[in-house]
């Protein structure tokens, strides 16, 4: 048995493949509830639901206390796996349909679930980016905007730098009341260019670095270049997948790190002499931190310039 739950704001369409059972509920408490129950009658191989960004939880956290297996699917997966069997028609049904489908063909692997706290802390530091945005936006209308206007943008950005501060403060709590985060926080932070911030992101989304391959650790993030070749066509290798938040995270970091750390200012500088253009050199630094990173806590070892250069 094989589950496909389509997600909507207000609506969850649920489809049990092969028995080819249909129903939809309210996304919320009682209708989540009324499926989990359902769904629990067939004893399901996988739930799978594809990611949204926020709207799959609740459903998710539900299957997690249950002990349901789920998958929380990359929708571009599923949209290739529609490309394949020539799905092109579309409403409610067909979507969960569809994603049954893919569950009973392609078997993703489970997902688990994140600690309560580190999904708290994912949390907050999405929330701080978005906060920044908005920040970088109201600070651009200040400049562009009539001088008579700045008393109705001012006080946005006092609410908006108050808010990001009591952010940073939560995480910093949250780092320090967990002995095994601040183990890796001190590990992560000695890395010049790395802060509290990116520590965070890395704790609380990546909680596999430093138990897994270097190769594993920049296909995770998302910073491994993907070849493209076939026959004598050889086609320029790009990034693609991987963690996005992070990945983000980390990119602004390496603007941080490339000025106060010489490792990847040396790095950086020799990649542009190269004749490599500026983002595909970042995104390259990017990639040593990230294996570097994973090496540091690999081994329990703080920074070590000299370590890193040999």
């Amino acid at each position: 048995m094989n589950v496909g739950v389509d997600t909507g704001k207000s609506q969850l369409d649920i489809y049990i493949r092969p028995i080819n059972i249909f129903f939809s509920v309210s996304n919320d408490d009682k209708g989540i509830k009324e499926a989990i129950k359902k769904i629990k009658k067939h004893s399901p191989e996988r739930v799978v639901i594809e990611a949204t960004g926020r709207l799959e939880m609740p459903f998710i956290i539900a299957c997690a206390e249950v002990n349901l297996p789920f998958v929380i699917a990359n929708p571009i997966h599923v949209k290739r796996f529609a490309g394949a069997i020539g799905r092109r028609a579309k409403n409610d049904r067909l979507d969960a349909e569809l994603i049954a489908h893919y569950a009973e063909a392609i078997k993703p692997t489970l997902t688990q679930l994140k600690p309560e706290n580190m999904r708290i802390m994912s949390d907050l530091v999405a929330r701080r980016s978005q906060l920044l945005t908005m920040q970088t936006m109201e600070k651009n209308r200040l400049q562009i905007l009539p001088k008579s206007l700045a008393s109705t943008i001012k006080p946005i950005l006092t609410a908006f730098k108050n808010q990001i501060t009591k952010i940073e403060l939560k995480i910093e709590r949250m780092i320090n009341e967990c002995p095994e985060y601040q183990a890796k926080n001190m590990i992560l932070q000695s890395m010049p260019g790395v802060g509290k911030v990116v520590a965070a992101s890395i704790i609380s989304n990546v909680p596999e670095l430093g138990y897994i391959t270097n190769k594993q650790a920049a296909s995770l993030i998302g910073v491994a270049p993907i070849t493209k070749e076939s026959g004598q066509f050889k086609g320029k290798r790009s990034i693609q997948g991987g963690r996005a938040q992070v990945r983000t995270v980390l990119y602004m970091a390496m603007m941080s790190a490339m000025q106060c750390n010489p490792i990847f200012k040396e790095n950086y500088q020799r990649l542009l002499k190269q004749g490599k253009p500026k983002k595909v050199a970042i995104i390259a630094c990017v990639r040593k931190m990230v294996i570097t990173l994973n090496s540091m806590l690999r081994d329990g070892v703080m920074w070590d310039e000299n370590r890193i250069k040999n």
